[in-house]
């Protein structure tokens, strides 16, 4: 799976750490900041992830701040982008089968290593279950295009 990944300077570490571990896998996980523990404004970060998957460029796309909500109203800005905020395996999971979100937010002062892991492991290995579900996700996209004009 093609994969990119940003963090502000909070999330810095655990980006680098989860960048790594998403590798091992054999995902392509391509990084686009921060690229050190330089304060940097998480918007800029958010923003430029999101457009590469709204784009087309990336399958999922991951993000870390503090607590990752920031970055999930950032992306969430962006039409065609789905971006949720996990901090357990359920809200993970639903993230996606519920949700079909292409980005999960992760915290990096809520979530440690461990757990963040999981909550990647179990994002990525679920898919959209349409159903219930489906009329929900086009609202959302019924949104996103009256106001992208």
């Amino acid at each position: 799976m093609n994969i990119v990944i940003g963090s502000d300077h909070i999330g810095f570490d655990l980006k680098n750490l989860l960048k790594e571990y998403i590798e091992v896998q054999g995902h392509v996980c391509d990084d686009l900041g921060t690229y050190s523990r330089d304060p940097v404004d998480y918007p800029d970060v958010a923003l430029k992830v999101a457009e590469d998957i709204a784009a087309g460029k990336h399958e999922r796309g991951i993000l870390i701040c503090g607590t990752g909500i920031g970055m999930a109203i950032v992306a969430n800005k962006v039409p065609g982008v789905r971006a949720a905020q996990a901090h357990d395996v359920y809200s993970a999971e639903r993230a996606r089968k519920s949700n079909d979100a292409q980005i999960i937010t992760l915290g990096a002062q809520v979530v440690g290593l461990e757990l963040a892991k999981s909550l990647i492991d179990i994002w990525l290995r679920s898919e959209f279950g349409g159903g219930r579900s489906a009329p929900k996700v086009a609202k959302i996209k019924a949104i996103d295009e009256r106001y992208r004009r």
